[in-house]
């Protein structure tokens, strides 16, 4: 009986979530990048004071671990000119800018904060592929629109 308790728990906490906060972002890598921020990166614990407030804490972690997971495996599954569209998007509604975003991204490879801990390594290292071509890509377009400019 716990379990389906537990379940049904994490079940509405994933349907809060999801339908409060994440369909307002822009795309997968804008949800990616949000629901890493919520991990702290020195216990690898989540926080998010609205579902606090509701949940327990347990549900929470859970809920949020899984989305985690689900978000960069849906990212990897989908071809890399969408993962271009999708990066390109996040970045432009980044308060500092598209070219500012995609340099310190590449230069930083501050994408490797959005590793879930829990992924597998294969998945970790074909991600942190992809992001590394994607960023030389655009580099080169920021460069390019620059210089035609």
């Amino acid at each position: 009986m716990k379990v389906l308790t537990q379940l049904q728990q994490n079940s509405r906490v994933v349907e809060d979530f999801t339908l409060t906060t994440l369909e307002g972002l822009p795309g997968p890598f804008a949800r990616l990048v949000y629901i890493a921020s919520l991990r702290d990166l020195s216990t690898g614990r989540y926080e998010h004071a609205g579902l606090a407030v509701l949940y327990p804490d347990e549900a929470i972690q859970q809920t949020l671990e899984m989305c985690h997971e689900q978000i960069f495996e849906r990212i990897l599954e989908s071809p890399l000119e969408q993962q271009q569209k999708d990066l390109i998007d996040c970045f432009k509604s980044m308060a500092g800018g598209y070219c500012e975003a995609v340099e310190h991204w590449r230069r930083m490879e501050a994408y490797r904060v959005l590793l879930p801990e829990a992924a597998p390594g294969y998945l970790k290292e074909l991600f942190c592929s992809n992001m590394r071509a994607l960023l030389e890509i655009l580099r080169s377009g920021v460069s390019k629109a620059r210089s035609d400019a």
